[in-house]
């Protein structure tokens, strides 16, 4: 399983970044021979840096954890990509996501909602549990962010990648993230400010997640431009005593 960052800026995209989306790759569930590539999020300004890793035409399946533009607005490219393309339009994918994504979509495009996005992508509710998509096993918990928002463990052949999405510390993250090989965690607080409650999390924070639930290497993502990422990992520092590295738009992690 390989993971590759896409876009790791927090809120909206910044001058280093696009905003967040991750790409995780793995030998195709149906043939080995070929590879089976979910999108993970697809934020402000992500689908023009996937063109430097991929043509998002040979995406396989999109999950996006919540309906924040920061999150999932580059789907609306991707809907003109797959529609008007010049070689004709791209057979529709699945796309997992909350509530009400496929409303969200076409209203953000203008779209009425009946035939809205539909053509182009499956949509399928994502709710809390354990499912399959290609040759990964997801499992999917509700996190706390002031919207419905989704972290994800991603398995594939013993390996285990935890993605924390957006969300302040809770259990369910913990319980997420148990021995994972990398978590994935957001760090867009920072300890001395007043953060506002149940939103996001500081570089202590995840290290305190990625401690208590015993995971192999930390990486800290989603730090808002206004921030030096360097802050998110000294916080992180002394708290996690396994690797620890920030996200990085193109870094490449193998598992």
């Amino acid at each position: 399983m390989k993971l590759t960052v896409i876009g790791c800026s927090g809120s909206y995209a910044g001058p280093d970044s696009s905003a967040s989306s991750y790409l995780i790759e793995a030998p195709h569930h149906e043939d080995s021979r070929r590879t089976y590539r979910l999108l993970v999020d697809l934020g402000s300004g992500a689908l023009g840096a996937l063109h430097r890793h991929v043509d998002p035409l040979l995406i396989d399946a999109v999950l996006i954890s919540h309906l924040h533009a920061d999150h999932f607005f580059d789907i609306s490219g991707y809907y003109v990509m797959r529609k008007y393309h010049p070689s004709g339009p791209a057979p529709r994918i699945p796309v997992w996501g909350p509530r009400g994504m496929k409303a969200r979509v076409a209203r953000a495009y203008g779209l009425p909602l009946d035939p809205g996005m539909n053509d182009e992508f499956a949509f399928k509710r994502l709710r809390k549990g354990t499912f399959d998509i290609g040759p990964f096993t997801i499992t999917a918990k509700r996190v706390l962010h002031p919207i419905e928002a989704f972290a994800f463990r991603i398995e594939h052949e013993g390996k285990v990648l935890v993605y924390s999405g957006d969300t302040a510390v809770c259990d369910a993250l913990v319980e997420l993230a148990e021995g994972a090989d990398i978590l994935l965690a957001e760090a867009a607080f920072r300890d001395d400010e007043d953060n506002p409650p149940g939103v996001h999390m500081t570089g202590s924070e995840a290290a305190s997640v990625a401690r208590d639930a015993c995971c192999k290497a930390l990486v800290l993502t989603h730090v808002p431009p206004w921030h030096d990422k360097l802050d998110a990992l000294h916080e992180a520092e002394g708290v996690f005593l396994g690797p620890i590295s920030l996200a990085a738009e193109g870094a490449g992690y193998s598992l």
